[in-house]
């Protein structure tokens, strides 16, 4: 439930934000862009900061889901169709990096034990080294780390904010962005450098695999071509 609440729900609230504000309130746009360039800033903060004090790995995704939002925010602040474009590229990756974080935890729990915590991931590379391969492309896409499509997703986005002339406001970003990859390098340090807490096998099914497989190398393969979904994103919207 943590999975799907945490990821497919971000495209239909992106889907009713461009109908009401794109569709419904264009000729508005600089009143409503005001009032987004506020909230931009305050879900790149608070979700940024709030989940650098995290200890509980699921509350630290669910924070750092604000400062995403607060990425799409800015993609659709732009108030044009690469702007917009960005922020359904932006929403599609998030929606399947966020599937992927909270698939791996569901298969590191088992009956009676529920992996929440960050020392949860201890050691996750001994135990298995390719969940920890694609838990760490997973974490580097959400903190931006190139080759990932995260980065890419970063990129667009910023792109879309100079281009209106809003280069402070690109300038913010990128430094909640440097302090949000504090706490998703530092999960990844702990799977590959700390000891783990727990000893016991990790017991995957072979679907469960194969979907976390295509996950994370959907992740790695968008991030070396991202200019197809980026083209469809922008076709959405007339570009």
């Amino acid at each position: 439930m943590t999975l799907l609440l945490g990821s497919a729900p971000k495209i239909a609230a992106f889907a009713l934000a461009i109908r009401l504000l794109a569709d419904g309130m264009q000729s508005l746009s600089p009143h409503w862009q005001d009032m987004l360039i506020i909230l931009a800033v305050i879900s790149l903060a608070i979700g940024n900061l709030v989940a650098i004090a995290q200890d509980n790995l699921k509350r630290m995704l669910a924070y750092s889901t604000i400062s995403h939002v607060g990425f799409i925010f800015l993609g659709i602040l732009a108030a044009n169709d690469k702007g917009y474009g960005a922020a359904l590229f932006y929403t599609i990756v998030y929606a399947l990096t966020a599937a992927g974080g909270f698939g791996v935890l569901a298969m590191i729990s088992r009956r009676g034990f529920d992996a929440e915590n960050l020392d949860d991931l201890k050691g996750l590379n001994d135990r298995s080294p390719w969940m920890a391969a694609m838990m760490g492309l997973i974490l580097f896409s959400m903190a931006g780390v190139p080759p990932t499509v995260g980065f890419f997703a970063k990129l667009f986005v910023l792109e879309a904010i100079i281009s209106i002339d809003m280069v402070w406001l690109a300038g913010v970003a990128v430094f909640f962005s440097i302090i949000g990859a504090y706490y998703y390098l530092r999960a990844v340090k702990m799977m590959y450098f700390d000891k783990p807490v727990d000893e016991a096998a990790l017991e995957v099914s072979a679907d469960s695999s194969v979907a976390l497989s295509i996950n994370g190398l959907a992740l790695l393969g968008l991030g070396l071509f991202p200019a197809a979904l980026f083209t469809a994103c922008r076709a959405a919207f007339g570009v």
